[in-house]
């Protein structure tokens, strides 16, 4: 991702935001992130290092000066991103109000709901080893919870999805064996079905065979080889985004990622 600078601010040291893999270098640049990214911002954006880099490096000491006493009160925390908001006067009134409606509705949220999006939200901006880690200690927390299958299910399948863009093609199968078997969607046994084509170490049991009519796996087959061909003429081994193509969280725009990226960001997980 890369931001377009509106006001070239004299800053020695960017800060760097490791959710996006972007550097800082206006306090424009610092507001557009806050408004388009309060998924990334909610807990702990705002720490000593940020108002070190705002009083430093953006020359705006009365902002770090607020967002130090305002940290130090037991209010609402979520103020301080609006206050670096207005204080910038980047954002009309009318875009506060609706911010801080945004705000208020990602609040509301329950916690395993809150955590899932989140997680989401990484997996969108490619930083799958954070979204392994969200989606693994949400299903932490809600072992031995009654709750929705549906949700579940949905969690199982986007850890599989994240564990696939890492190549742990062993992991992913085994959180997509757990998504399908809950939902029984047909589209998560052939991501399965495709793993084992990647992997043949990999087996499908008895059980998921028997529900793969052979026009079906025929199909499937076909895919995974025009698929493959593709990926064949391109600068990477696989085209993991192309094949995993329908996974309910794909909404990525220029999701294709270089493998030595996908490999590098596994090593940082955790």
């Amino acid at each position: 991702m890369s931001l377009i600078l509106c006001r070239q601010e004299q800053v020695q040291h960017p800060y760097y935001m490791e959710n996006l893999r972007i550097h800082i270098h206006s306090s424009q640049e610092l507001c557009y992130v806050i408004f388009h990214h309060p998924l990334l911002v909610l807990d702990g954006f705002v720490d000593e290092h940020l108002i070190e880099f705002i009083r430093n490096e953006l020359d705006m000491g009365f902002v770090a000066l607020k967002l130090e006493r305002w940290q130090k009160t037991n209010e609402n925390q979520d103020e301080l991103l609006l206050l670096i908001l207005q204080e910038c006067d980047y954002y009309s009134s009318m875009e506060l109000t609706k911010y801080r409606q945004k705000l208020l509705n990602l609040r509301k949220l329950s916690a395993m709901e809150y955590t899932k999006k989140r997680a989401d939200y990484l997996f969108h901006y490619g930083q799958y080893g954070k979204s392994i880690s969200e989606y693994e200690r949400l299903l932490e927390e809600l072992k031995g919870r009654k709750l929705d299958l549906g949700f579940l299910g949905r969690v199982w399948n986007n850890l599989g999805a994240s564990y696939a863009r890492v190549f742990q093609f062993d992991k992913a199968f085994a959180a997509y064996e757990q998504s399908y078997s809950l939902l029984k969607n047909l589209e998560i046994l052939k991501k399965m079905y495709d793993l084992t084509l990647l992997q043949p170490e990999l087996l499908l049991k008895e059980r998921y065979q028997t529900v793969i009519p052979d026009a079906l796996k025929a199909e499937w087959d076909a895919d995974f080889a025009e698929t493959k061909e593709r990926a064949a003429k391109s600068a990477e081994v696989l085209d993991l985004d192309e094949l995993f193509k329908r996974d309910p969280i794909k909404r990525m725009e220029g999701a294709t990622r270089m493998i030595q990226n996908w490999k590098k960001e596994y090593r940082s997980m955790g």
